[in-house]
C-alpha cells in the first residue's frame, strides 16, 4: 500500500458505512408510497452517515498540523496552551462535496470554502469543469479536499490540477474521501505520488460504467435525494 495512503480501520466508520451502503429503499418506492416523513428521515439518515464519517476522517488527518504557544490565564491561573498555525481552507467538489463541508467546518469553524464545481461526462468518464470560487491568489496555507466517492479518480485528479494551478503546494494538500475504488485510488497516486490521502474504505471494483462496486450509489443523489430510476 502507498505510504501517503491513510485507510481508517474504526467500529463506527464500519457501522455508518454499511447504513450508506443499505439500498432497502429506493426512488420509485418513495414516490409510491407517497409518505415524506419516510422520505425525510432516509435523507437524514443518509447526511448524518456522511457527516459523521467526514468529522473522524477530518481528525484524523489532522493529527500533524502545526501548532504554535498560547498564552493566556484560566480562571485559576496562567497556562500555556496552543493554536493551529496554519490557515486552512476547505474545497468541496460540488454536489457531493457539500456533504462532507459540515463535519469539517465543526473543526475549522472559520475556514472559508471554495467550492469547485466538476462533474463526470458519461460517456468518455472525464471530468468537466464547469464552476470555481478559487480567488486569484490562494489566502490559506493548507487545503482539505472533501470529495465523497472517488470511482475512477479522474474528478479528484482535475480538481488536485486545479489547486496546484491556483499556488497550493501539493504538500500542503490533503484529500479526504469517504469510499474510493482501488483503480481510482492508484490513478491519483500516480499522477501525484506526494499526496496525502485519507479514506474511510476502498472497495476493489468498478462497475462497465464506471461506479463504485459494491460502493454506495451516486452520493450526491442520495444525499439530495434525486435518484432517478
Amino acid at each position: 500500500m502507498p505510504g501517503k495512503r491513510h485507510i481508517l480501520s474504526h467500529p463506527i466508520i464500519n457501522a455508518r458505512l454499511s447504513q450508506l451502503r443499505l439500498a432497502t429503499t429506493n426512488p420509485k418506492d418513495f414516490r409510491e408510497v407517497g409518505c415524506p416523513s419516510k422520505r425525510q428521515h432516509q435523507l437524514r439518515r443518509s447526511v448524518q452517515g456522511i457527516h459523521d464519517i467526514s468529522f473522524i476522517l477530518g481528525v484524523e488527518a489532522t493529527r500533524d498540523l502545526e501548532e504554535e504557544p498560547l498564552h493566556g490565564h484560566t480562571p485559576v491561573g496562567p497556562f500555556t496552551g496552543t493554536v493551529i498555525k496554519p490557515r486552512v481552507g476547505l474545497t468541496p467538489i460540488l454536489r457531493a462535496g457539500l456533504g462532507m463541508t459540515d463535519a469539517l467546518l465543526k473543526i475549522f469553524p472559520a475556514a472559508p470554502v471554495y467550492h469547485l464545481g466538476l462533474f463526470r461526462e458519461k460517456v468518455s468518464l472525464q471530468p468537466v469543469e464547469y464552476y470555481s470560487k478559487l480567488p486569484s491568489v490562494p489566502p490559506v496555507d493548507a487545503v482539505f479536499l472533501l470529495d465523497p466517492l472517488v470511482a475512477t479518480g479522474g474528478t479528484a485528479c482535475a480538481a488536485l490540477t486545479m489547486l496546484l494551478d491556483w499556488g497550493i503546494p501539493l504538500s500542503r494538500v490533503k484529500l479526504l474521501v469517504v469510499l474510493g475504488s482501488e483503480r481510482g485510488l492508484q490513478r491519483i497516486e500516480d499522477t501525484y505520488p506526494e499526496l496525502e490521502i485519507w479514506v474511510a474504505a476502498v472497495d476493489p471494483d468498478l462497475t462497465p460504467d464506471g461506479l463504485i462496486s459494491p460502493g454506495l450509489g451516486d452520493t450526491g443523489d442520495r444525499l439530495f435525494n434525486t435518484v432517478r430510476e
